[in-house]
């Protein structure tokens, strides 16, 4: 019983975690780092009289007609791919390592957690929103447009408490030694109202700015629910996105017990988006109420678990992986 775990050689402190409740379990693991393929992982996939896929690593080799379950993390694909190629010829040469991967992955008669047709729909926040409103939970007004006007008039209808804007893609910024800035919520100022031209070139996404009293990060593993609160607004740089304060956070998050009706209508949405995995991010307003913002299908947690022992999360997903349920 071998556990594949796709992810990348950089990935957290969540790899470890489950890779020891598998083997608790009596499972074995199989870490297949995407950023080292092409070129230090090798990939053979044989379609002939008899089909064959088989992974090499190092002095490691897998044959995966071993592997009963998948977890598909985090993907780099082709990544260690030298930079000094021709770019062209690089892009094309990473595209064909996504495809080969991908492909590879779907093609595995093993269970998949999840499978990557769900998490690539699950991954449209549109259609997230959508969903979450018609299960009866609360989310907040919300555009997204590459129209300024369109933009101004709805920072007129959301005036009382003003609009906050996101990006729906992971998207980050590199700096010159190559460190990732991730793009965090922000407030949108009556100086950016004013300077909305480069929405021609990119469409971007508005919300109305919600109160907070506390966020949540609730992570659901299967039929269990671990939901955690942080008091955000105690640091003045985390008031619009608890992320860009996580680590000076990372300590403050405690239990927080989910209101039961609006657990239940989280369920019905993982259950309809077709995932066992999802982490989930509300906010509770000052007067209490829950505000749905998005489910991330292969979210973080390790945090939760890593500084606290209420959020065994690791070992729920290490019993769905080698149990299959």
């Amino acid at each position: 019983m071998t556990v594949l775990i796709v992810t990348f050689s950089q990935d957290n402190e969540s790899i470890p975690l489950v890779t020891k409740a598998i083997e608790e379990r009596g499972g074995k693991t199989f870490r297949f780092d995407t950023d080292r393929f092409p070129t230090e992982v090798k990939l053979d996939i044989y379609y002939s009289d008899a089909e064959r896929i088989i992974i090499t690593d190092g002095d490691q080799k897998l044959d995966l007609s071993e592997v009963s379950s998948v977890w598909y993390r985090r993907m780099r694909y082709g990544a260690k791919i030298p930079e000094t190629m021709d770019e062209q010829f690089r892009k094309a040469s990473i595209e064909e390592c996504r495809r080969t991967v991908r492909g590879m992955i779907a093609s595995l008669p093993a269970f998949h957690f999840d499978q990557m047709s769900h998490v690539d729909i699950a991954n449209h926040k549109q259609l997230q929103l959508k969903i979450a409103r018609e299960l009866g939970l609360i989310t907040p007004r919300t555009l997204t447009s590459n129209n300024p006007e369109a933009v101004k008039q709805f920072a007129q209808e959301c005036q009382e408490r003003g609009i906050v804007t996101k990006m729906l893609s992971s998207f980050a910024i590199y700096n010159d030694l190559g460190e990732e800035l991730v793009v965090f919520t922000s407030p949108v100022t009556e100086e950016d109202l004013a300077e909305l031209d480069g929405l021609r070139f990119c469409p971007m996404t508005f919300q109305e700015n919600i109160p907070k009293a506390l966020e949540l990060r609730t992570i659901i593993v299967g039929n269990q629910a671990f939901t955690a609160s942080v008091d955000s607004q105690s640091l003045q740089g985390s008031t619009y996105d608890w992320r860009k304060e996580g680590k000076a956070l990372v300590q403050d998050w405690k239990p927080y017990n989910l209101p039961n009706d609006v657990e239940g209508k989280l369920f019905q949405l993982m259950n309809y988006l077709g995932l066992n995995y999802g982490a989930i991010d509300i906010i509770v307003s000052p007067d209490g109420e829950h505000i749905f913002l998005e489910v991330n299908p292969v979210g973080e947690f390790f945090w939760l678990e890593k500084y606290s022992p209420y959020f065994p999360i690791s070992q729920a997903i290490g019993e769905i992986l080698v149990n299959k349920k």
